[in-house]
């Protein structure tokens, strides 16, 4: 069957390697992790792609500093981005660097075609240059502070002159519109693609898409004085990871057009216009969506280095478990939106949500099965009402929460399944099995068999989310390896009464406040 499945092809961005990871990174690459994990489990045959971005004058700057080689620099922080894959728990496929052969082919093919199709020409670039944004800004688009001018995002500019190849960028105002036009949901959220709308309705000028003044990127084919601009280069890495232009003609065949661009805010234009465009240009299919996510602040504080503020993810996962931090980051705002970190509100979904909410109903019932039912799953017996209504929504989740991942609405798909928790701690107070032990043992098996079957739904739907602690369920529940995927959701595939059950353990303790936290709150 394998060979039938549907593909899908998501990616983070590349990460700039002058730094160490931060919340950020975490956060996009969890969102395609979730997304990832949640389609393997639906049935598709997904591709996920990760990487570092390692040229350009920022990282050549960096280098410097530190006087070493770039190249050593940039496998010291590539690692850096790799050891944080494995440690949050990320599934990725393929994890590119672009100083790597594959990708250097890849560019330089890339060009090659865009040089054919007389979409690039040699002239001189005069204008201002942002060496930390790796951007060309115009000159109505800088800022005056101090009497200084700056990037629109704060950053320091300077004039260079130098020649350069462009992008006939210009020539694509019409039909980008055009495919903006004919594709709705290429930008999202609604924010973004209105502000993408309006940027390119402004009017474009040809990009500047090589530099003479460093040595440190991919040299243009047939003009070794040349780089290529860092952009090109970074954004033609979605395509080096399937296979482009003929190293895997079928990977490339299968996963392109790319389903899902996952992007920071910042970075939007990038995507969302030069992409496209130069893909266009190129005579390939453009990505089928660019979602460009908010930032994050620090107890209502901007992050920065200079205040210091910079939430490390090792810090979070170890102060409050893996499996929560994951929960957390999607659960605490609308994906699309700026989110702010706040220990309070870690700690609260933490206790009520996890502890509370899941991880005692989890503990109440099994504890019930194992005690009152021989320490096996009891017999189903006959259903009244309100267990139809219960497991009837049980059984339809896959179709609530479906639609929302697909929108990259994260937040309303985990608020749907703890709706339904919601409704299972009801369920077991209105149904109070520990009652009719003396009074009707056959009606408790039964309310316990619906509950553990809610339990059942939920441990597998969370799973794209917390896949340890959804294991942990999942092992309790008895439940074989091979029945985990969305195809065992439903009433097809109930748990067999008369399995033995482990005691049952708690997956989500509770959060303790210590001293040290009393200062912080």
């Amino acid at each position: 069957m394998t060979g039938h499945k549907q593909p899908y092809y998501i990616t983070t961005p590349i990460y700039y390697v002058n730094d160490k990871p931060h919340i950020g990174h975490a956060y996009t690459t969890l969102a395609c992790d979730v997304l990832a994990r949640f389609k393997r489990l639906d049935g598709f045959d997904v591709m996920f792609l990760t990487g570092t971005d390692e040229h350009g004058q920022k990282v050549d700057a960096s280098a410097a500093a530190k006087g070493i080689d770039p190249q050593l620099f940039t496998d010291q922080v590539s690692q850096n981005f790799r050891d944080l894959a494995v440690h949050m728990n990320y599934s990725n496929d393929d994890f590119i660097r672009t100083t790597e052969e594959r990708h250097k082919n890849a560019c330089q093919a890339l060009w090659k075609t865009l040089v054919e199709k007389g979409e690039i020409y040699l002239g001189s670039y005069d204008g201002w240059y942002s060496v930390r944004d790796e951007a060309f800004y115009g000159e109505k688009e800088l800022i005056e502070k101090d009497g200084q001018k700056l990037a629109p995002t704060g950053a320091p500019v300077e004039w260079v002159s130098e020649p350069s190849y462009f992008f006939k960028l210009s020539e694509w105002g019409d039909r980008l519109l055009k495919f903006y036009d004919d594709n709705p949901d290429f930008i999202a959220p609604q924010s973004r693609r209105n502000e993408v709308l309006s940027f390119v309705k402004g009017g474009m000028h040809d990009l500047s898409v090589s530099r003479t003044s460093f040595k440190w990127g991919v040299p243009v084919p047939g003009n070794e004085d040349h780089v290529m601009y860092v952009w090109v280069d970074a954004l033609t890495n979605y395509l080096t990871a399937v296979g482009y232009p003929d190293v895997d003609p079928d990977k490339l065949a299968k996963y392109w057009p790319a389903d899902l661009h996952m992007v920071g805010k910042d970075i939007a234009r990038f995507h969302a216009v030069y992409w496209p465009a130069l893909l266009m240009a190129a005579g390939i299919a453009p990505p089928k969506r660019v979602f460009a996510h908010g930032w994050w602040t620090n107890e209502g504080q901007k992050i920065s280095k200079s205040t210091g503020n910079v939430i490390d993810p090792y810090d979070l996962t170890a102060k409050y478990g893996l499996d929560q931090t994951r929960y957390f980051l999607l659960r605490e705002v609308p994906f699309g939106n700026d989110g702010d970190f706040s220990h309070r509100s870690m700690v609260n979904r933490m206790n009520s949500e996890l502890a509370n909410d899941l991880g005692n109903m989890c503990q109440r019932v099994l504890s019930m099965i194992h005690k009152n039912c021989n320490a096996m799953m009891p017999n189903p017996g006959a259903f009244i009402d309100a267990d139809q209504v219960i497991l009837s929504k049980a059984y339809g989740m896959l179709d609530v929460v479906r639609p929302l991942f697909d929108t990259q609405a994260f937040n309303k798909g985990i608020e749907a399944i703890w709706e339904l928790v919601g409704d299972a701690n009801r369920y077991v107070d209105e149904m109070a099995p520990w009652g009719l032990k003396k009074t009707d043992p056959a009606r408790m098996e039964t309310v316990l068999y619906v509950l553990a079957e809610v339990i059942r739904h939920v441990g597998i739907m969370v799973q794209p989310l917390m896949p340890q602690s959804a294991a942990k369920i999942l092992d309790q529940l008895v439940l074989p390896e091979n029945q985990r995927g969305f195809e065992h959701l439903g009433p097809d595939h109930t748990l067999t009464a008369g399995t033995e059950i482990p005691k049952p353990e708690g997956v989500f303790p509770r959060y303790v406040e210590t001293e040290d936290d009393g200062e912080k709150a």
